[in-house]
């Protein structure tokens, strides 16, 4: 049976020596059929994902018959729930390696795609299509999911079928340096969900936010999401976390390679032989690990820290979030500066900060009341300095050029999403079938350089 100390371990062995430190990027993307707009459906995937194997070469993963996702090397291409879908890319010494990873991934996916009709877009929220009108994928934990969604929260289903995001993650040298960077990537979160806002569209229509999906997040489920104040705690450890996640309730187990409903279980009694729902089966290394991934907390911790406060967004953000924090997380110098300077916030400014983000955007200031867009030019300068001192260098550039697309949001004065709601008011006259029938990326990229 499994004991608490070997779920301990299972984090704890994350731990590297710096020289072995990797970045890992992920991201969501919306697919689209160019002559309606709808959003595409499982067969459209499943042709995608058939001509991206036959032509780069991408091994198939079938479940019940059903191609679900692709795999090469260390990376995937994953469906999800309402057919956005996602890279996890590698875990990559450098910034050069993820562009070029998330550069080959979007020309074989427009390769492909051409002769499909279909586009995708990088937003935060879909921004037109209700929720009824959303298909639902053939993957078994997504089914067992919206059973239960409905039970703990009023948006589960829309964070399922609605929401893409932009992740990046880090490792991490030991317990101490896991805490200092959990509490510096949970405290500047907000910060990011600003920069990166970019959904403040639902079923057509403004909404009060311009980080929807972020608002999403917090009516999904209260026992897995959001904020947790814990991190901040003396007592915060690998096994504080472990405390954490064995009080989240399941979803599902897997046997024999199906899936099976144990939603709202406690892991805690099925690991202790105690939770009669489960029956006899007994919990070993491979369910915990499956329900790690269940939780999604802002920051999640499993073998490394998993970033995921931003809204999905353009190709060029994608590189620009793991720039950002890689300046920040793996300079030892930097990310104690950083530290020192915001060790003091309370832990109810830090939730007010993610509060009024959601609504307001760069347009909010931080727990110490200095301007958010002032702050955020002196972070991403931080995290300039942190990224040239790793010398690595392509041409005639360091990875610190990856970071020039949030220099130019600053530039702008306003987040993405502030951007979208001045068109739509304006030039598209409140129809947002423009932000699909316009060229979504050049009109970024444009807005962008203002």
């Amino acid at each position: 049976m499994l004991t608490k100390d070997s779920l301990i371990s299972s984090l704890s062995n994350g731990c590297k020596k710096k020289k072995f430190w990797r970045i890992g990027t992920e991201h969501e993307k919306f697919g689209f059929k160019k002559k309606d707009l709808k959003p595409i459906v499982y067969e459209d995937i499943e042709k995608i994902f058939k001509l991206l194997s036959k032509k780069f070469f991408w091994e198939k993963k079938y479940e019940n018959n059903y191609l679900i996702s692709l795999k090469k090397k260390d990376a995937s291409i994953t469906l999800e729930p309402g057919g956005q879908i996602e890279l996890s890319g590698a875990p990559l010494s450098n910034l050069f390696e993820t562009c070029k990873e998330v550069n080959e991934h979007h020309k074989e996916l427009i390769d492909v795609c051409k002769k499909l009709e279909i586009d995708f877009m990088g937003i935060g929220v879909l921004p037109k299509w209700t929720l009824k009108d959303i298909p639902q994928m053939p993957k078994k934990r997504y089914s067992i999911m919206r059973s239960y969604m409905p039970k703990v929260g009023v948006k589960g289903l829309d964070m399922m079928h609605r929401t893409t995001t932009i992740q990046a993650n880090y490792d991490f040298s030991s317990e101490e340096d896991m805490k200092k960077k959990f509490r510096v990537s949970l405290s500047l979160q907000p910060a990011i969900i600003a920069l990166y806002a970019n959904s403040p569209f639902i079923n057509g229509e403004i909404t009060n936010y311009l980080s929807y999906r972020s608002f999403i997040w917090t009516e999904t489920d209260k026992d897995r999401c959001g904020f947790l104040p814990f991190v901040y705690d003396k007592s915060f450890s690998f096994e504080r976390y472990v405390d954490y996640i064995l009080d989240v309730p399941m979803y599902f187990i897997i046997r024999d390679n199906k899936y099976l409903d144990v939603a709202g279980c406690s892991f805690r009694k099925f690991m202790e032989g105690k939770e009669k729902k489960i029956g006899d089966e007994v919990a070993d290394i491979s369910d915990w690990h499956t329900h790690l991934t269940t939780a999604f907390p802002e920051v999640r911790l499993k073998s490394y820290l998993e970033l995921r406060g931003a809204d999905g967004g353009p190709w060029s953000r994608v590189c620009a979030l793991p720039a950002f924090w890689t300046g920040i997380l793996y300079d030892e110098e930097i990310l104690d500066e950083v530290w020192n300077s915001i060790k003091h916030w309370k832990v109810s400014e830090i939730k007010e900060f993610y509060n009024n983000v959601r609504i307001y955007g760069l347009n909010v200031c931080t727990p110490d009341g200095m301007a958010l867009s002032k702050y955020l030019t002196e972070l991403i300068k931080k995290s300039s300095i942190g990224l040239e001192r790793r010398k690595i260098i392509v041409g005639k550039k360091n990875e610190k050029v990856f970071l020039e697309p949030l220099k130019n949001i600053l530039n702008s004065g306003e987040s993405p999403a502030q951007t979208w709601k001045r068109l739509f008011l304006s030039e598209w006259d409140e129809n947002v079938d423009n932000i699909y029938k316009s060229n979504y990326f050049r009109i970024i990229k444009k807005n962008e350089k203002i």
